[in-house]
């Protein structure tokens, strides 16, 4: 389809960078607009997710962003994400979607629905449907299975019967279906899905946002230690990001006087792997920074550390934004993630991947990257950064979403 479309970007976690993290759905609304489109982002009014969320005065509320336009749908609020409201939410979002054409004037040629909770199918597709429009389902997790295998739940259970069925119809009915999960069609085909659909549109970041090298403040600066090899983290400190186990390298390597360990950011983990570092002087812990100074941080380091626990799930594949963040930032990576056939950082030659919670295996891999030299460790950094320009720009990514999604079978 050639010429100026409009698009419908569906997905009840998105957010703008002043209520939230921006993320996916914000840059690749931007860049399609830039390509040209009409392009209406939808989201809840309120998520766990957000840090601000925006004010409603009414059901919908749609805001000018940058180049598009951006529809709050208003939603109850929750306590947290165990909160059961969150997921009568998933009802309550679906249903009130069928109201957009009352609320955007503009007949969409595509709308996209992204999941996690794929209740978000029945409605968006039926838009789809009734309005002509050419329709594309999103899966950013893999639900149910991801309830089955890591909550635990029985199929039998009545609600995962329910995701299911959804789940399995979103596959049959999609005009295409895309993941972030370079392998997650392996698990649609299992599931009935035609595997000429699917397309693999990865996450990525912003050009304009790790181009900005805000300066540290003074006090952050006075923390990162000098004269050292640091190999540095930044983001949240939870238990999913497995930083037990570089702490444990830490102890390892504890009589390496000149490598040091620092950790950027906040998190539920943090008291408890400051009081497990007690012990140890190559630690070093500082609060969290602004998305605008991140560029800024990981120039101050030798190596950049990506870590998460293990996880069956992960044999589909992941795509953290920290890692595109580190393949921009042109730092050697040490990638600690267990994530099947998909190896980022080997295909880009840009550091050593290793098995996820495996202090011994940090440890050595440190070592390893010490023991190059400053050109062979710039080398690594500069094959990461021209990697992610051509792989994970979102700029490029939204040209490739644009071709999935307005292609001539629509």
């Amino acid at each position: 389809m050639a010429g100026q479309k409009t698009i419908w970007l569906i997905n009840q976690y998105a957010s703008t960078p002043q209520t939230g993290m921006g993320g996916r759905h914000y840059y690749l609304a931007k860049e399609l607009a830039k390509q040209g489109h009409k392009v209406y982002l939808v989201a809840a009014s309120f998520t766990h997710l957000l840090r601000e969320p925006p004010t409603m005065d009414a059901a919908f509320k749609m805001e000018a962003a940058e180049g598009f336009h951006f529809v709050w749908v208003r939603m109850p609020e929750y306590h947290d994400a165990h909160d059961k409201k969150r997921v009568l939410n998933w009802f309550i979002f679906a249903w009130r979607l069928l109201k957009l054409p009352r609320i955007i004037a503009d007949k969409p040629d595509v709308i996209l629905a992204s999941s996690p909770a794929p209740f978000v199918f029945l409605a968006a597709q039926r838009l789809a449907r009734e309005m002509g429009a050419r329709f594309a389902f999103e899966v950013r997790d893999i639900w149910p299975l991801s309830l089955m295998e890591l909550g635990g739940y029985s199929r039998n259970n009545p609600i995962i019967r329910i995701m299911q069925w959804v789940e399995d119809k979103a596959y049959r009915y999609s005009d295409v279906v895309l993941s972030n999960l370079p392998y997650a069609v392996d698990h649609m085909v299992a599931r009935g899905m035609d595997r000429d659909k699917f397309a693999w549109v990865p996450n990525g970041f912003s050009l304009a946002d790790v181009s900005l090298h805000v300066p540290l403040p003074e006090a952050v600066r006075a923390q990162i230690p000098q004269d050292k090899f640091i190999v540095g983290y930044t983001g949240t400190l939870g238990v999913a990001n497995a930083l037990d186990t570089l702490i444990g390298a830490a102890a390892i390597l504890k009589d390496q006087a000149d490598v040091v360990f620092v950790l950027v950011g906040g998190g539920k983990e943090k008291i408890r792997l400051m009081k497990k570092d007690q012990t140890l002087h190559n630690v070093v812990f500082v609060d969290p920074i602004a998305k605008t100074q991140i560029q800024t941080m990981l120039a101050q380091f030798d190596v950049c550390f990506i870590g998460l626990t293990k996880d069956p799930l992960f044999r589909f594949g992941v795509s953290p934004n920290k890692l595109f963040d580190y393949f921009y930032a042109g730092k050697p990576i040490l990638y600690a993630i267990e994530s099947g056939r998909y190896l980022p950082v080997d295909e880009a030659k840009a550091g050593i991947s290793i098995p996820a919670e495996n202090p011994q295996a940090i440890a050595e891999a440190v070592l390893q990257l010490k023991a190059l030299s400053p050109e062979e460790r710039a080398r690594l950094g500069q094959n990461g950064r021209e990697y992610a320009l051509e792989n994970h720009d979102y700029a490029r990514l939204a040209e490739k979403l644009a071709s999935v999604l307005l292609n001539d079978r629509c």
